[in-house]
């Protein structure tokens, strides 16, 4: 029996993410030498400014990738020169991560790849199509947050 899944929150809005990450992948790479999860690596970064160092750790879960995958990841940006590994001065069991000054014209030509992107991809809508669809993606991502927070409390 066949089903079709197309119509359901899940399928869709996976399906999307999934399509999209692979023509950002394809227009960062050709364009800026970067792959979609070294975008988002700098991205992260540049969220999470200089006010405090971030750790490796803490980039991996941001990212929702596992501290080996990050690890790689780092020691390949290292080496081209996108970002920066430092032990930190208070445990020297933790790496702190940042942004070297190249990073950020890469992110400046990965937000245009974005929103050309998104400019493509959204075409068919209209101007007031594209915003409440962006507001109501914003909602369904407050209640899977607020799913997890209320998970997390204790009852």
């Amino acid at each position: 029996m066949k089903r079709d899944f197309s119509q359901r929150f899940g399928f869709l809005v996976n399906d999307v993410a999934k399509l999209y990450g692979e023509q950002f992948d394809r227009l960062a790479r050709e364009r800026i030498g970067l792959s979609r999860a070294q975008c988002r690596l700098l991205g992260a970064l540049a969220m999470h400014g200089d006010e405090a160092p971030m750790s490796q750790i803490e980039l991996a879960h941001r990212l929702g990738l596992s501290a080996m995958g990050v690890a790689g990841l780092c020691d390949r940006m290292a080496a081209a020169g996108w970002i920066r590994r430092q032990p930190s001065a208070t445990d020297r069991r933790v790496n702190e991560v940042h942004l070297e000054p190249r990073a950020q014209e890469a992110l400046g030509a990965a937000l245009s790849i974005g929103d050309t992107l998104n400019t493509r991809v959204l075409a068919a809508l209209t101007p007031a199509e594209r915003a409440q669809l962006l507001a109501l993606l914003g909602k369904a991502r407050s209640g899977l947050v607020n799913l997890s927070t209320n998970e997390e409390a204790p009852a």
